[in-house]
């Protein structure tokens, strides 16, 4: 059985890219709605700002049900927890391929959403466990990694399928992938117990740091940022930049490969200069987005502001995912949890707010300009967050073993560096 740790040195366990893949059908299913919205609004007889709520429901599910799965499956073996989310995530596919119904699609995505959440939440807690505090960050960015990589290739191949058998196909193929994904897991996550003595009153008493908050709410403003535009980039592309509809997923190419390369700079830059790194990078992502404002009207120019956006955007993600968990000292679980939920907190507030006011007299680029101002406000808490400093200790610890005991008077604390 392959060994969650022990790498060479300078190598992420090979567990953290299992993982990697996972969250690579994860992004995909979030994502990919993006790109097949017209077809799928024609289908379930809905407009296209009300076809949104898809999008903006996932979100939701995940706001929930992260934290709360990640609570309910505090004691429950780490396998077994993946293995149940990614079943159920096949099972909500398959309802969906099957409905005609709008309302039982809305349903299905928030159960699949729920399902996301619990992976992710145990996700993130093995792989930064398995790289250790040095590599936490990069592990983090990984992990991530198969998120951003949704948006290079699920999401456009999604969208491309899409275009020949429908939505439905995309939701099929998700679902035996999951299946095939769950045999994976099952092969290389480490098989251990039951997660003994763990402390849901520790994990809870992690959420008194103000410094995990600012954060957290720097998750969330990012990615509302970034999502309230890109939920309706493809109305954007067609009507406005005059890009063909079968161009588009070549554009949602441009934007993954840019989210791609922006999560591994911010997975390399984050581990020495999170601070900088982050705050650089949501002042370029407003500047992009409210340059794509007036510049949309070209194709090459929303190509590459897309891109840029889309670079920018992510690069903070992975800085303020390691610090958040870092700030919970061990008690990681729930905070792992809630990054998840903050990032889709963002994507529900700013694809929703995204939504109305493309009805609204803005129209085609309302979308961008709600992106700029949440862009915007990401500096207001990486900004505390900088003055504030991220190298106090945080002394929490959420499980008590013999390892834990005999060692307690020579590491009682959890520094965050």
């Amino acid at each position: 059985m392959p060994s969650a740790t022990g790498p060479a040195p300078g190598k992420l366990p090979f567990v953290v890219w299992v993982l990697a893949a996972g969250t690579f059908l994860m992004g995909t299913t979030e994502f990919v709605v993006a790109g097949l919205l017209p077809e799928m609004a024609a289908d379930l007889d809905v407009s296209v700002a009300h076809a949104g709520l898809l999008i903006t429901a996932f979100a939701a599910g995940m706001i929930v049900g992260g934290p709360t799965m990640a609570m309910a499956t505090l004691r429950l073996p780490q396998r077994h927890t993946l293995n149940g989310a990614l079943a159920v995530f096949a099972i909500g596919h398959v309802v969906a391929a099957l409905s005609t119904s709008f309302t039982v699609v809305l349903a299905a995505r928030v159960v699949t959403a729920l399902a996301t959440g619990a992976f992710w939440a145990v996700g993130f807690v093995i792989a930064t466990t398995a790289a250790g505090p040095n590599h936490a960050t990069r592990a983090v960015g990984v992990m991530m990694g198969g998120l951003t990589l949704a948006n290079v290739v699920g999401v456009p191949i999604g969208s491309f399928v899409g275009q020949f058998t429908g939505w439905r196909g995309p939701f099929w193929a998700l679902a035996v992938l999951a299946a095939l994904a769950a045999v994976f897991v099952g092969r290389f996550i480490p098989r251990v117990g039951q997660r003994a003595e763990v402390s849901v009153r520790a994990e809870v008493r992690a959420l008194r740091q103000s410094r995990l908050w600012l954060a957290l709410a720097a998750a969330v403003l990012i990615m509302g940022g970034v999502l309230a535009t890109y939920t309706y980039i493809t109305p954007l592309l067609t009507d406005r930049a005059g890009i063909a509809a079968g161009a588009v997923p070549l554009v949602l190419i441009a934007f993954g490969v840019g989210a791609l390369a922006g999560t591994a700079i911010g997975g390399r830059l984050g581990e020495r200069r999170p601070m900088t790194t982050t705050i650089t990078a949501a002042a370029a992502t407003a500047v992009a987005l409210l340059v794509l404002i007036p510049a949309s009207n070209s194709a090459v120019a929303a190509v590459v502001l897309v891109f840029v956006m889309a670079l920018t955007g992510f690069t903070v993600n992975p800085v303020v995912t390691s610090l958040a968990v870092r700030f919970a000292g061990n008690a990681r679980t729930l905070t792992s949890a809630l990054t998840t939920s903050a990032y889709n907190t963002g994507i529900a507030v700013g694809s929703a707010l995204a939504g109305r006011v493309l009805d609204s007299s803005l129209g085609l680029t309302g979308p961008a300009l709600v992106g700029a101002v949440f862009a915007a406000l990401t500096l207001l808490p990486l900004i505390v967050l900088a003055l504030s400093g991220t190298a106090r200790p945080a002394l929490i610890v959420a499980q008590r073993t013999e390892t834990t005991e005999r060692h307690a008077a020579d590491a009682p604390v959890a520094t965050a560096r």
